[in-house]
């Protein structure tokens, strides 16, 4: 085989080799995060159908004809029961809250830990979410800031927690972040709080990023969008 047959083969090889890898950054860096804001969309509008076909009495939470103190519906897992808006991140950024925080449930938006505290409640509700990929929901997260608003619905409430701590640079194993108190969040005793994580460096996950904060305040629905979120 002649050197000029060798150097074309060669050169071929480097173009294929090239055009694979090119193709590959498109898929993750452009496809992938079409088909995650599809499928956020998509749970975001299965919650406002279930939402809407829910007959709710006022003031109470409960259906007609359930007992208003009967324990609320356990979370059904990588099924969504809450959207999260975060006015920092953006006007139009919101995200499903589904149950779990297994790979294929993160692909679909934000996921809660299991065996955290449910929304509102005492104790630390606690989602993770990709920093980039599959819809890049939290790119962003280095830019949240102290006092900062993270508001929820699930469909009845509006709850509207405030940052008190964070981004805060931690690694994986630093599982402490997501207790009932979390020891390096500052807060001393029982309370309602909200943990977010996320992966560190951007493109890496040798690190994780956590903000803490608190239940500043609740409305029910029908009060309209609590003030964090008017514009």
């Amino acid at each position: 085989m002649s050197v000029r047959v060798v150097v074309r083969t060669f050169s071929e090889l480097c173009v294929t080799v090239g055009a694979v890898i090119v193709l590959f950054v498109v898929y993750v860096l452009f496809w992938t995060g079409v088909q995650a804001d599809r499928v956020m969309g998509d749970q975001i509008d299965e919650l406002h159908d279930r939402w809407d076909r829910q007959s709710v009495s006022p003031g109470t939470g409960a259906a007609p004809g359930e007992n208003a103190s009967a324990p609320p519906a356990p979370y059904r897992s990588g099924r969504p029961f809450a959207v999260m808006y975060i006015p920092r991140l953006g006007s139009t950024w919101n995200k499903p809250v589904l149950e779990g925080t297994a790979t294929g449930t993160l692909k679909k938006g934000l996921g809660h830990y299991a065996g955290t505290a449910r929304l509102g409640q005492s104790g630390n509700f606690s989602v993770a979410g990709h920093r980039r990929t599959y819809g890049d929901p939290f790119k962003d997260f280095p830019e949240l800031r102290r006092g900062d608003a993270v508001v929820l619905t699930d469909g009845t409430t509006w709850f509207t927690y405030r940052i008190d701590k964070g981004p805060y640079k931690t690694v994986p194993s630093d599982v402490e972040v997501i207790d009932a108190v979390p020891r390096k969040s500052g807060y001393t005793r029982p309370g309602r709080y909200l943990t977010l994580t996320t992966c560190d460096p951007e493109w890496g996950h040798s690190h994780r990023l956590i903000v803490w904060a608190h239940l500043d305040s609740t409305q029910p629905v029908e009060a309209g969008e609590p003030r964090a979120l008017r514009r």
